[in-house]
């Protein structure tokens, strides 16, 4: 059987830019959120540790860089062997205790001296399409480089209570355009906690959503089992239902 190679990649997404009436109509705008849900697929992918389908992830994520390339060389900007050129190419420099003379003790501390030297704030080169709680804590990460950080964590939560209570005189001044504010700010602050406790808040967020799920999904199955249906369950029956199911899924990592 023959095996394709990168060559044969980059000739059919020519060939599919030219051809195919749905690849030729797209931009590096609309590609955008494949992108971000192609990379997100092979986390998913890792996660369940199926090699077969991170493989088969990695190539439609793959697909993106050959895909804008593809569009870039048509506006003759660039094309995927400048992407490659200038990859290797900044691979070789950040590595000089590999391809030089260089110890590796120093290459971290004149890596990030070099990287605060290019940017114009401290705040520069975080992207902004980031999920918001990663965003949060990478740019909290950033600004606690400078000093502008809380020394205790009992201050946290104090910021914390500080913004509830802020939420709260909203609710009863019935001020409902300033709700979305205030709970970002409790957000903000909650994500302070978890970077002040070394808790990565996006991780700890997503273990909390797959426990949602494995949970709620619990209180579906037992419903089945009972012959009732989750609308004409009352909330406590529900709530019932929840609190077995941590019990019970405790022990798997619930």
């Amino acid at each position: 059987m023959k095996r394709y190679n990168f060559e044969d990649l980059v000739r059919v997404m020519e060939e599919l830019r030219k051809k195919c009436p749905w690849d030729r109509e797209q931009t590096h705008e609309s590609l955008k959120k494949y992108l971000i849900e192609e990379a997100y697929e092979v986390v998913d992918a890792i996660d369940s540790k199926d090699d077969e389908r991170l493989k088969e992830e990695l190539g439609d994520l793959l697909l993106q860089p050959v895909f804008h390339a593809q569009i870039a060389k048509e506006r003759g900007a660039f094309d995927i062997n400048d992407v490659v050129d200038a990859l290797v190419r900044k691979l070789i420099e950040r590595h000089p205790h590999v391809f030089g003379d260089a110890k590796p003790e120093d290459v971290l501390k004149n890596w990030e001296r070099k990287k605060m030297e290019r940017r114009r704030s401290v705040l520069e080169g975080i992207p902004k399409h980031l999920p918001a709680l990663m965003r949060s804590q990478k740019l909290q990460d950033r600004a606690s480089q400078v000093g502008f950080d809380f020394s205790r964590v009992e201050e946290v939560f104090e910021k914390i209570e500080e913004e509830i209570g802020e939420l709260k005189e909203s609710i009863e001044k019935g001020d409902k355009e300033n709700l979305e504010h205030e709970i970002g700010d409790i957000l903000t602050a909650v994500v302070e906690l978890a970077r002040f406790l070394g808790v990565d808040a996006e991780t700890a967020l997503q273990k909390a959503n797959d426990r949602f799920v494995r949970r709620f999904q619990y209180i579906e199955k037992r419903a089945e089992e009972m012959g009732r249906s989750l609308e004409e369950m009352s909330l406590e029956e529900m709530d019932r239902l929840w609190n077995e199911a941590k019990e019970k899924l405790e022990g798997q990592g619930g």
